[in-house]
């Protein structure tokens, strides 16, 4: 999907780059456009704003591969006192987290404990967690993750990617425990043997695994969130609902902060359902990297200023 796209994917992953470009000031000015500030109260300061428009908001801590489970503690801790102030603050706001952050690397069981903490603290406040995806190396076992996770908990939810090839599979092998998911594009490079490489057929996917969805949302009243800020994808899963005969009221559309806020505010204001996922915290390289290879328009300036400094 573009040269410029695979080189900030593979800046993402790299340590010098990680260590470095956050200190550059121009870097600092641009990440402000994806995320609100590095701490919770920018985040909730945000949401409000937001809340005006009647859109909803899902925050995410930013962060991921932690190296110890002090770390996940830690983290988990941040997210049951996340939870804690957004029940405080009376603000439409989920939570969504990467296992990684609470120790996938380093323990399955004890990141199942961790996450179950998060899941129950936030069942008792009326509230939900979704679980982001990370790349296809992490999927296997996030799946098995997430399918223990729903043996005890109906308020957790799912990142599903289009770009992989396998998604549909995964999707039929999670219906019968009513999953709730979220369906994005796929942020992360990964190699042709599991993913598609050209946009067409990444839309192409996403659109088959909307149809079959929005099937879903219909037979068995699943949740469903289409993340994409593709206009014709969504204008194409509109059409779709019409066709089916879906009320309008149980589509859900989900965008970053910062991104076409306006089309936000219209799709709230055309009766849809839309949540803005805020990001922040120290941690944000990385996501940021993946952000502007998803924004072409973006990708000059930064290779320039990136690369020149």
């Amino acid at each position: 999907m573009g040269i410029s796209r695979n080189i900030l994917l593979w800046a993402s992953g790299n340590e010098w780059l990680k260590s470095h470009v956050p200190k550059m000031k121009f870097v600092q000015k641009a990440v402000k456009r994806f995320m609100p500030g590095e701490t919770v109260e920018d985040a909730i300061k945000a949401s409000r704003e937001l809340i005006k428009q009647n859109i909803p908001t899902t925050f995410t801590h930013l962060g991921e591969n932690i190296t110890s489970l002090k770390e996940a503690e830690n983290n988990t801790k941040h997210y049951i006192d996340l939870l804690d102030k957004i029940s405080n603050e009376n603000i439409d706001t989920e939570i969504s987290l990467k296992l990684t952050h609470i120790g996938l690397d380093l323990s399955f069981d004890k990141t199942l404990i961790l996450f179950s903490r998060i899941a129950e603290k936030a069942r008792a406040l009326n509230n939900n967690v979704f679980i982001d995806i990370e790349d296809s190396s992490y999927v296997d076992k996030t799946i098995i993750f997430y399918k223990k996770i729903k043996e005890n908990f109906d308020n957790a939810g799912l990142c599903l990617q289009a770009y992989l090839y396998r998604t549909m599979d995964d999707i039929k092998s999670l219906v019968d425990i009513n999953p709730w998911i979220r369906l994005v594009k796929g942020a992360y490079k990964e190699p042709d043997k599991v993913a598609f490489e050209k946009l067409k057929q990444v839309n192409d996917n996403y659109l088959t695994l909307s149809r079959f969805l929005l099937q879903l949302i219909m037979e068995k009243n699943i949740r469903v969130a289409f993340a994409t800020h593709d206009l014709i994808l969504q204008e194409h899963i509109k059409k779709e609902v019409e066709k089916i005969g879906l009320s309008k009221e149980k589509l859900e559309f989900q965008m970053l902060y910062g991104i076409k806020t306006t089309e936000q505010i219209k799709i709230a204001s055309d009766g849809c359902r839309i949540r803005t996922l805020i990001s922040y915290g120290k941690h944000w390289y990385p996501w940021y990297m993946r952000r502007l290879a998803e924004r072409p328009a973006n990708v000059g300036f930064v290779l320039k200023n990136i690369f020149n400094k």
